[in-house]
């Protein structure tokens, strides 16, 4: 069984055992959350639920793994002829999260 969901403005197709990175969210490493903005559930054998704008009822179970940072990433901004030059860079605070549970609403 798998499910899409949303977090943090993206979405992730995930699964029972998956570890995926989402912006930071609230909750202590070890902790539990529950995901509730689910926008589809399917899988083998079972029927394909796709909600309008999420499926009624629907969370997916997560622990909390680790809090860290992302990669540095570096934005420059360039103007020619102008001699403007920015250069600053950006790191995203993250959360691993592996995937317990898939619970159908209904």
């Amino acid at each position: 069984m798998f499910a899409i969901i949303e977090t943090g403005g993206k979405q992730y197709r995930v699964q029972p055992g998956d570890t995926i990175e989402v912006e930071r969210l609230t909750g202590e490493p070890g902790g539990n959350l529950d995901l509730d903005r689910v926008l589809m559930i399917g899988g083998e054998g079972a029927t394909t639920a796709v909600g309008t704008p999420t499926v009624a009822g629907a969370v997916v179970k997560a622990e909390v793994v680790d809090h860290h940072r992302g990669e540095k990433i570096i934005v420059f901004r360039f103007k020619s002829k102008v001699r403007y030059r920015r250069k600053t860079g950006h790191r995203q605070d993250l959360t691993r999260l592996r995937i317990t549970d898939i619970v159908a609403g209904g």
